[in-house]
């Protein structure tokens, strides 16, 4: 199941060591047994999980890459995390060199997510609480549309450092006002993606 993945990924230049696959590999598993009984995920299928969750995810790598963002030494925040993305599979492919802070206010994902560490054996921190009662500033804030696109966007500057980037991941309807800042991409094996981006000065 999980070259499924690899194979995405390559077509679309994104490259996944056998490290980071059996990560993702473990990822899958987990997420999929908590699933059933906690429902973390409107998105059941394990093929479907791979599609629009991992690789929608790592889309971002791409956007990163063409807008010549580094996230690299940088503080990063995942607003709205659900059951960790876009954060997880951004921390599995950049590794030590992110520090990813994932925000989420529903007790149940929350405890999932720190468990999903364990399991990955990797490092993030889990800030459990609304995105809006977090002081905290950071360089990069992503989000996965979680909820009305301009509370998005209110939330998510006001965790941004001075000249920190808030990029919002979005699907097919952009709102008038939030176009300017959209960029699109189109990535093998998905829907065209749309990514908001604001830099704050």
């Amino acid at each position: 199941m999980i070259e499924k993945l690899k194979e995405l990924a390559e077509k679309n230049t994104i490259h996944l060591n056998e490290d980071q696959l059996k990560k993702f590999e473990i990822y899958l598993n987990v997420l999929s047994k908590w699933n059933r009984a906690y429902n973390l995920t409107s998105i059941r299928k394990k093929d479907e999980i791979i599609t629009k969750h991992f690789l929608d995810s790592l889309t971002l790598v791409k956007l990163f890459e063409r807008t010549g963002i580094n996230p690299e030494g940088k503080k990063i925040a995942d607003l709205g995390s659900g059951a960790g993305f876009p954060g997880v599979p951004l921390k599995i492919y950049y590794g030590d060199k992110v520090d990813i802070s994932l925000i989420e206010a529903v007790q149940k994902k929350c405890i999932f997510l720190e468990m999903l560490k364990k399991e990955l054996n990797i490092e993030y921190r889990v800030i459990c609480c609304r995105a809006e009662n977090v002081e905290e500033k950071f360089d990069i804030v992503v989000s996965r549309a979680a909820g009305e696109i301009f509370d998005v966007l209110k939330w998510g500057k006001n965790l941004l450092k001075k000249d920190g980037f808030l990029i919002v991941m979005k699907g097919k309807k952009i709102e008038e006002e939030i176009k300017p800042y959209t960029v699109s991409m189109s990535f093998y094996g998905l829907p065209e993606r749309k990514f908001v981006i604001i830099r704050k000065n």
